[in-house]
């Protein structure tokens, strides 16, 4: 246990030592901690940036502290990462450990409060993950889980499914991404040669429509229809 104590030098054992212990001591808190302190990172992940975090802050800010301690850790923890994310594919209790199934908190416009305990969410947060889906009333839910990442998964009632043309089976447009002509003032001329269109062109039909010079343009794009769309300095 020479390595558990401070000491003025240790020996590349003694690092690697400390690097398996501390690894393993804060999987261990953090599991205990719960999901939703890993700030939607998997277990493994949130550890590992812990504490590498913390291992090249101190040889950075400290110039006594060598960088040979700091180096033989962190490729430790990336061992013990690789080798954790690797047995988890082979055993499955270890998988269930590391990601654990999610939560089921709501069914059936029911709330489950045990799980809520479990999961160490409160009511207030539940009620707001469901507002920042749109939803304000917890009976038009059909299913919500509290996954191993620390988000929420939420699924609407059939009968309240937002209503799409495919639903009605109707014909829709493909989906188009407007190309960007002018940003903050500037000319996008390779975006210009990609629908054969010359600068000219785009300066005569900005002035023709908004009796405006480019360089007040804050934002322009333009669709597969030639429709151009100008945003302003405000």
């Amino acid at each position: 246990m020479h390595f558990f104590y401070g000491n003025e030098t240790l020996s590349n054992f003694d690092w690697i030592m400390r690097a398996v212990v501390t690894f393993f001591i804060m999987v261990m808190t953090a599991k205990f901690m719960g999901q939703r302190s890993l700030s939607q990172l998997r277990l493994l992940d949130f550890v590992v940036a812990l504490m590498l975090g913390n291992i090249i802050a101190h040889p950075l800010s400290d110039p006594t502290i060598g960088m040979d301690g700091s180096i033989i850790t962190t490729l430790v923890i990336a061992v013990l990462y690789i080798s954790g994310i690797l047995l988890s594919l082979k055993w499955e209790w270890l998988r269930k450990f590391t990601d654990p199934a999610p939560m089921l908190l709501i069914k059936d416009g029911e709330i489950n409060y045990k799980a809520l305990r479990k999961a160490r969410i409160t009511l207030d947060y539940l009620l707001s993950e469901l507002r920042k889906e749109k939803i304000e009333d917890v009976k038009k839910v059909a299913l919500a889980l509290w996954e191993s990442d620390g988000k929420m998964s939420i699924f609407l009632d059939p009968q309240f499914d937002p209503i799409t043309p495919s639903t009605y089976q109707l014909k829709t447009k493909p989906f188009d991404l407007p190309m960007i002509l002018i940003k903050e003032g500037k000319i996008n001329t390779q975006r210009l040669q990609q629908i054969n269109k010359e600068e000219q062109w785009l300066l005569d039909r900005v002035k023709t429509l908004h009796q405006t010079q480019v360089s007040n343009v804050l934002l322009a794009t333009i669709d597969c229809e030639d429709n151009l769309e100008v945003f302003f300095y405000r």
